[in-house]
């Protein structure tokens, strides 16, 4: 675990909190004293353990299970975030789908699928939540280095990455008048469940631990640590930055 980062107040709604990294902000946040709402679709077996540790913690983490898919699973978080006076503190989009197909094998109904999880739906959420984002609240983008970056089989997930990039950037701008500051956080490779979707995934991630010039890959943890400090007034001027947490393999050619 990593150093703490100062406490944190308030209710943060995390989406895709229940695994990966998404677990590790959940997890985090709950620890330095925020309410915690973790969002997740399927995986009700990862949502128990982390219920379960929550419960032992003693920490103030609730479970949500909404598909973002569906536009009325948005009528489902509304509900989670309402019942108490705590001020919402933040957003933290984390949900992630896609495919990893080449461009060929690619069709409609895949980028649709994978746009309206990694993008549409953060817009969503924050258009819905914004009457009650209090000032000095935070929301975050979590994006991956395939937003900026090519890589193969990644079309679907990186075009989305990229969009996602983008419209934090303009939601940057519009809300920082409120007092809402917008961040986007880049995740190098981790050794998380997603790599066995990808093709030779266990591959490409020893190939991501040799490019790395920290000499291992970055964990979950250490993305949590990024995302409590732009949460923090440590980051008070941070409007539209994005920060990147991958053990410096983006600057390797």
């Amino acid at each position: 675990m990593n150093e703490p980062l100062g406490p944190l107040s308030g209710t943060f709604l995390i989406t895709g909190g229940t695994r990966g990294i998404g677990r590790a902000i959940s997890c985090q946040f709950a620890r330095a004293g925020a309410r915690v709402v973790a969002n997740y679709a399927r995986n009700q077996k990862a949502a128990e353990e982390l219920k379960a540790l929550a419960d032992r913690e003693q920490w103030q983490l609730e479970l949500c299970r909404a598909d973002l898919m569906n536009p009325d699973s948005f009528k489902t978080i509304e509900a989670a975030i309402e019942p108490t006076s705590l001020p919402l503190r933040g957003i933290i989009h984390c949900a992630a789908t896609g495919t990893f197909r080449s461009i060929a094998d690619l069709t409609w109904r895949h980028v649709d699928w994978t746009l309206t999880v990694n993008v549409k739906a953060f817009l969503e959420l924050v258009k819905l939540f914004l009457p009650r984002l209090a000032t000095g609240s935070s929301v975050i983008a979590v994006s991956s280095l395939g937003g900026t970056l090519a890589l193969p089989d990644y079309t679907a997930v990186g075009t989305s990455k990229g969009a996602l990039e983008s419209l934090a950037r303009h939601m940057a701008l519009e809300l920082a008048p409120r007092g809402i500051r917008v961040n986007i956080l880049v995740a190098g490779a981790i050794a998380t469940d997603a790599w066995k979707a990808i093709p030779n995934g266990e591959a490409r991630l020893a190939e991501a631990m040799n490019r790395t010039p920290l000499g291992r890959l970055v964990t979950p943890e250490e993305v949590a640590s990024a995302a409590q400090f732009l949460c923090s007034p440590a980051a008070s001027g941070m409007i539209g930055h994005t920060l990147v947490v991958d053990g410096g393999a983006s600057i390797v050619l």
